[in-house]
């Protein structure tokens, strides 16, 4: 078998690299409490995207910050009882995509949402005021202010609070809401799961995200990861502050918000993946202490997977029977 990182055996072991902060649940603490007295302030505007089996909606909240925030939601027209829901989280630098990505899912009858992320490729605010960088990357935006300015910690609780509106909704089975993701989206699934306890499922491939001095040991501190490298070069040329760095990225990366998920989980991971390492993606696998199900890809990196899209499709779907 090809070998980008480690055997499969000391993957299957791998705990992570990257340090975990003292303070780290008091952080998520006052973050969540943050969101709690947020009001979201939803406004549901409908779209000029029509669809037999859907019917389709602009929705913009306000995000911690108040900075708004905007989502696709699809609404399937034939509603039975209450609704099982799904939030869609796309990949770094992207944005929520195209309706007709999303119908498959309606037309089964989940409600089906996809976030913009804040600041990156579509149309939610970034009202973010940070000291440092804020040129090559939204991991290391704000790492030179207070923690609590990480923008990605505000991108995590955006999605929170979107899984959280799903929940409200009247139509909406809180307990059969899952989120589902690929690359930044499979670190931001990771993180909604965490961060929201109800979450029931999580279908995640090759997750960003993940155990960044990892990154940084294998040399792999580039593409996704390239700003890693920009930070040290432009703000700590002789790595002064390494330890202080990766400690503050600890309080952003999955592998230690994974083992606060309670919903079960399905997760692709790729053995010879040179963006997300496959280290890194195992080291959220394995902090995972929900019931999990790992697929393992040998022979593929960061990539479509075949097959994986149906299996995800099958396992959310459960919901639903269930």
């Amino acid at each position: 078998m090809p070998i980008l990182d480690m055997p499969v055996e000391k993957l299957k072991e791998y705990t992570g690299t990257n340090p975990k902060p003292d303070d780290f649940d008091l952080y998520w603490e006052r973050a969540l409490a943050e969101l709690d007295g947020t009001d979201p302030d939803p406004e549901w505007i409908p779209a000029d995207f029509k669809a037999p089996s859907a019917d389709c909606y602009d929705l913009y909240y306000t995000g911690v910050r108040n900075a708004r925030i905007h989502a696709k939601v699809l609404v399937p027209k034939v509603r039975k009882d209450k609704m099982p829901a799904l939030v869609n989280f796309h990949g770094y630098t992207g944005n929520c995509g195209n309706w007709t990505d999303k119908l498959s899912y309606a037309g089964a009858g989940f409600v089906t949402a996809a976030m913009d992320c804040r600041g990156q490729g579509g149309r939610s605010e970034d009202t973010g005021q940070v000291k440092g960088n804020t040129m090559h990357g939204h991991i290391i935006r704000g790492l030179d202010d207070e923690p609590d300015n990480l923008l990605m910690r505000n991108i995590f609780l955006d999605a929170a609070e979107l899984a959280r509106i799903l929940m409200d909704m009247p139509d909406v089975d809180a307990d059969k809401v899952g989120v589902f993701g690929v690359s930044q989206g499979g670190g931001l699934s990771l993180a909604c799961a965490a961060l929201e306890p109800r979450i029931a499922r999580a279908a995640v491939q090759y997750p960003f995200l993940s155990d960044y001095r990892r990154v940084w040991e294998l040399d792999m501190a580039q593409n996704a990861y390239e700003e890693l490298q920009s930070y040290f070069k432009f703000f700590d040329p002789l790595h002064e502050r390494e330890e202080e760095v990766y400690r503050r990225l600890g309080y952003i990366d999955v592998h230690n918000l994974a083992p606060r998920i309670r919903g079960k989980v399905q997760m692709a991971v790729t053995l010879m993946d040179n963006i997300c390492p496959p280290s890194t993606q195992f080291a959220a696998y394995n902090a995972i202490t929900a019931p999990k199900e790992l697929q393992i890809y040998p022979d593929f990196g960061h990539e479509f997977l075949p097959g994986q899209e149906d299996r995800a499709f099958r396992f959310l779907m459960e919901m639903l029977e269930g």
